[in-house]
This record gives C-alpha cells, structure tokens and sequence, in this order.
C-alpha cells in the first residue's frame, strides 16, 4: 500500500473519528446550530490555509473562473447546506453507526444520477455495486444492533423512517452537490478554494435561518469552550485534515482504490465504537459495513 493509499484510508478514519466526536455536542447544541458553527470555523481555517499557501505562489481564487460562481452557489447550498444540516439531524437521531451507513448511500445516488442526468454508462458490476451498498444499508440498519446494547449511541431518537429519510437527503445532497461541482473542478479550478467558498455559502445561509423564529434553528444551550473546541476539532477532522488527505490521495493514486479506500469510514467506525463503549457490534451491523466497502468498491472501479 503506498502513501496516497495510505492517505484515503486516514481520510476516512477522520470521518470516523469525526462522526463519534461529534455525536454527543451535536445533540446538546442542536444539529442546525452546531453545524453553522462549524461551517464557520471551517472557513476560517480554510481560508488561513489558502492564505498561507498563496504566500509559497500556490494560486487560489485566480483559478475560479466568474462564470462558475453560480454553479459554486448551487453546489454549496445542496451538497453543504442541506448535505451538512441533514446529516447532522440524523446523527443526533440514529447515532453515528446508522448515520455512517445511511451516508455511504452517496456513492451509488451518484451513479445512478450520472446514468440519468450526464447520460454515463454503468456496467454491470457497478449494478451491482449499488444493489450491494443498498443491501449493506438496510442490513445494518434493520439488524445492526443487539439486545444487551445500552449505549445511546444505539439508541433511536422519534420515529426510525424519519431518520432514515433525514440521512438519505444528506446522501442525496452529497451527491447532487458533488455532480454540479465536477465540470467547475474538471476545469482547473482549485479546490480547496472551491471547498471554501461552498463552506461559505452554507454558512452564510444556516445564518440567515438562524434569523427565523423557530426553536429547532437556535443553540440549545450558550456556547461554552468545551463546545467551541469540539466544534473546532469536527471542523478540522472532517474537512481541514480529511478532504486534506483525500485530495493528496487523489493527487497520485488510482481514483478508484483512492475512492473506495475513502468509503471505508462506516468499517472503521465499528471498532472505534467498540473500544468507546466496551459494547460489540452486531453481526448485522459488520456485514452491513462489510457490503459496503466490497460495493463501493464495484462502483468506483466500475
């Protein structure tokens, strides 16, 4: 396994570590509240980061061209603002495991979207990719649990098809966002530049509806500085390190084993949720994560 290998599989482990990181704040906060912080704070450091390197003569917004903007907005507000707050609410509904699983679904919303918007062809292996990634899912949603598992975590919050529908629209807005953004980054465009200005149309908008008079949109409790430090570390596992290191991956390796090495993260949190609550995954939830990884694998290689 060489180094950008290596690089996918550290990616997802932040979005492993991430998911169970978050999980308990997120909750406390209030998932709209808790992800317009983060979208900020990831701004900032992403801006910090094109900043500093623009200092080493590595081009930023100069690559973006201004015909892209509205294809950049549209990309922000589906694949982060609604991507990101769907997410979010389901993790605080189903926990990180069933939010891991149900996420994974992008992979195959995006294959089959290309099939039917861009017109791309599917082989029969990525056919079955994507029947193997549903199955996944719904085995370790519907049999991913065992009667002695106490931990919240396991626990399901209001009724199980609104999480579900509520992690399936994150999928779908991962998806969607990611097809409108291709031909901007086919084109040369930076992306962490791109990644920031997504990053700031999501939080320019969870800001204005946090204007509406609706509880569900406030902070739950005022911020405190163990919240803000949780905030801080979400923001840069999951997006300052973890696409970090997924966009090294990409730099020199395969697309297709860096992809599916990428889409590892519902196996890897298996463990660490073990190690965390001291309580063993069920069967369903190893072979759920286990079919996958195999059908991701199929979809990205296909």
């Amino acid at each position: 396994m060489d180094i950008y290998q290596l690089s996918a599989l550290a990616a997802a482990l932040c979005w492993a570590l991430n998911g169970l990181v978050s999980s308990g704040p997120s909750g406390e906060m209030g998932a709209m509240a808790f992800v317009r912080y983060r979208q900020w704070v990831t701004l900032v450091m992403l801006l910090v980061f094109i900043g500093a390197t623009a200092l080493l003569g590595r081009e930023g917004f100069s690559t973006v061209d201004s015909n892209w903007w509205l294809t950049i907005i549209a990309s922000g507000l589906i694949g982060i603002f609604l991507g990101d707050s769907f997410l979010f609410i389901t993790l605080n509904r189903l926990g990180p495991r069933r939010t891991a699983m149900l996420f994974s679904c992008n992979a195959p919303m995006t294959a089959v979207l290309g099939w039917l918007v861009l017109g791309e062809t599917l082989a029969a292996g990525e056919w079955f990719g994507i029947a193997l990634v549903t199955a996944g899912v719904m085995l370790a949603i519907l049999y991913g649990k065992r009667k002695e598992q106490r931990h919240h975590w396991e626990s399901i919050k209001g009724a199980l098809w609104i999480g579900v529908a509520c992690g399936l629209i994150a999928a779908l807005g991962q998806a969607v966002g990611s097809l409108i953004i291709r031909p901007v980054m086919q084109s040369g465009a930076d992306p962490v530049t791109i990644s920031a200005m997504r990053v700031g149309v999501a939080g320019i908008c969870l800001s204005l509806l946090g204007f509406l008079p609706m509880q569900a949109l406030k902070a739950k409790v005022t911020m405190t500085k163990q919240l803000f430090a949780v905030v801080c570390l979400s923001a840069f596992l999951a997006m300052a390190l973890g696409m970090t290191l997924l966009l090294y991956g990409f730099s020199g390796g395969e697309t297709g084993i860096i992809a599916t090495l990428s889409a590892t993260t519902p196996a890897l949190m298996l463990p660490l949720i073990w190690m965390k609550t001291k309580e063993r995954p069920a069967a369903g939830a190893f072979a759920g994560a286990a079919l996958v990884v195999i059908g991701s694998g199929l979809i990205f290689q296909g």
